[in-house]
């Protein structure tokens, strides 16, 4: 065949293909559904919980020895075999404190039966004695055994908090109430390991937001609840 009409026929196969080919393309594009398959597949079964890393060292709960609620000595043992919830709070919060534990009730329902364990420790122990606990703990329905609010020695309770989970807190006169926390919750699995599931990087988002309810969606500052995927992320936990 004349090389000048074979490149013609090449030529109109091009035109050919961009003018049905290429608008296709980009309708799916525009309409989002050219997307990486992994993402259409559910987070757990798309992934596993990240482990947090020091050093490349995976990140255990410190030790620790305190009080609860019913005067009973827990430690950091007490939790092993068990996916647990670790929050910083204090009885007289005005503000996330309430909200928090509105999540770890609903956290505690949902988990019945299972083992499941939830830690609180209070960043006010010269006031939250064993009684108020007490007390605190039946007013908003804490009914699980595994659920530990738990005082002690103050400077120790800091230290775990700032050092051994870095979730903040620190005594703020200006703050409401006069003491400021981060009202994150920490998720760890049965070994005792800090866990968490990544974010859309890769990335391990460490710590779920707990001062924001499903039904509140999002708060004042737009940021969005997790409270319904640290169930997930229990769930799978407890699958392990």
């Amino acid at each position: 065949m004349n090389k000048k009409y074979t490149y013609v026929w090449v030529s109109l196969i091009v035109l050919i293909f961009g003018i049905i080919v290429i608008p296709m393309i980009v309708e799916k594009i525009t309409k989002g559904e050219v997307v990486d398959k992994d993402r259409m597949v559910p987070y757990s079964e798309r992934d596993s919980l990240a482990y947090i890393t020091i050093n490349g060292n995976r990140r255990k709960v410190p030790s620790f020895e305190f009080v609860d609620q019913d005067s009973l000595v827990v430690t950091d043992k007490d939790y092993l075999g068990k996916v647990f919830v670790v929050e910083f709070f204090f009885t007289s919060c005005p503000s996330i404190c309430p909200i928090m534990t509105e999540n770890l009730v609903e956290l505690q329902n949902e988990f019945a039966d299972e083992d499941f364990g939830i830690a609180s420790f209070t960043i006010t122990p010269q006031y939250d004695t064993p009684s108020v606990l007490k007390e605190y703990a039946e007013k908003k329905g804490v009914t699980d055994m595994d659920w530990h609010l738990m005082t002690g020695d103050r400077d120790v309770i800091y230290e775990l908090a700032n050092a051994g989970f870095n979730i903040f807190a620190a005594e703020v006169p200006d703050a409401p109430g006069g003491f400021e926390h981060s009202g994150l919750f920490a998720l760890v699995d049965k070994q005792g390991y800090i866990r968490s599931r990544k974010d859309e990087f890769g990335n391990p988002i460490v710590y779920y937001r707990g001062a924001i309810t499903e039904k509140m969606g999002v708060n004042s500052e737009g940021e969005k609840e997790q409270i319904s995927i640290l169930k997930e992320d229990i769930r799978k936990l407890l699958e392990e």
